[in-house]
């Protein structure tokens, strides 16, 4: 059975969602406070793209690279409430529209995502 990762064609699909998302991160007064290291967002980028690659059924290197993801846990520093969840998928729902033009693809990951930005808030 193909999964989502194989569907979207692999990787690539994920590293422009993942630059598609970031273009708007850098632009956002609420959430680009929340990145200590401004002057080099590719571990950011690289971390976001190998877990989504994961998660949707390609390789494994995000775990095997640091482990099980824990999510909320590696979040957890961040002050994350309401408004930053509705600033994170304005951005991530903006790419997920530019990139996901399968309509059942784009229900899967907007679905996902809405849901994983949900479990997020912290405070």
């Amino acid at each position: 059975m193909a999964t989502l990762y194989d569907e979207v064609g692999g990787s690539e699909f994920f590293v422009r969602l993942v630059d598609r998302f970031y273009e708007g991160v850098v632009q956002d007064d609420v959430l680009w406070p929340l990145y200590p290291d401004h002057a080099d967002l590719a571990g950011a980028r690289e971390r976001l793209t190998l877990f989504l690659i994961q998660y949707w059924g390609g390789p494994t290197t995000y775990s095997d690279e640091r482990g099980h993801p824990r999510l909320r846990q590696r979040h957890f520093p961040f002050a994350i409430g309401e408004l930053e969840r509705d600033r994170w998928m304005l951005h991530m729902q903006a790419a997920v529209d530019e990139c996901a033009t399968d309509p059942n693809i784009h229900a899967q990951l907007t679905e996902y995502m809405t849901n994983a930005a949900q479990h997020m808030i912290n405070r």
